[in-house]
């Protein structure tokens, strides 16, 4: 199995919302809205869809209930410290929870936390140590 996301799906508990959260606030594009799943615009990423948690849970065989830290976060790398600031400021007009401001990292780097209304954790980062780092934009 090579190092590699073919697609991200989420697990939402209220579709209209997170597709306002996402749209609306965080200006992505929705490319298929199936009605029980949506999935956005990659521009060549790995897509991101969602589904209604409890689909998605059955559709995998665990259970939809859950609590606390996931384990999963998802990273956003981009050019500028001020780009950092912009998409936070962005997330939190649009609803999000913010973790850990944007700021000085302890490894040299630039960013912020935010989670979304369903929980999920998004890390926005920016360093200008690296040339051949993962960009999203």
């Amino acid at each position: 199995m090579k190092a590699h996301v073919s697609s991200i799906l989420l697990g939402v508990r209220d579709m209209d919302r997170a597709k306002q959260f996402y749209t609306e606030g965080l200006g992505w594009k929705v490319q298929k809205d199936y009605g029980i799943s949506v999935f956005f615009a990659s521009d060549g990423a790995s897509p991101v869809g969602f589904y209604s948690r409890e689909g998605l849970a059955g559709q995998v065989g665990t259970s939809p209930e859950g609590s606390g830290f996931s384990g999963l976060v998802l990273t956003y790398v981009v050019r500028t410290e001020a780009r950092v600031d912009e998409i936070m400021a962005e997330a939190q007009k649009a609803g999000a929870t913010i973790l850990t401001p944007a700021g000085a990292l302890p490894w040299g780097g630039y960013g912020g936390t935010f989670a979304d209304p369903d929980g999920y954790i998004w890390s926005l980062g920016y360093s200008d140590q690296g040339t051949d780092q993962p960009y999203a934009e």
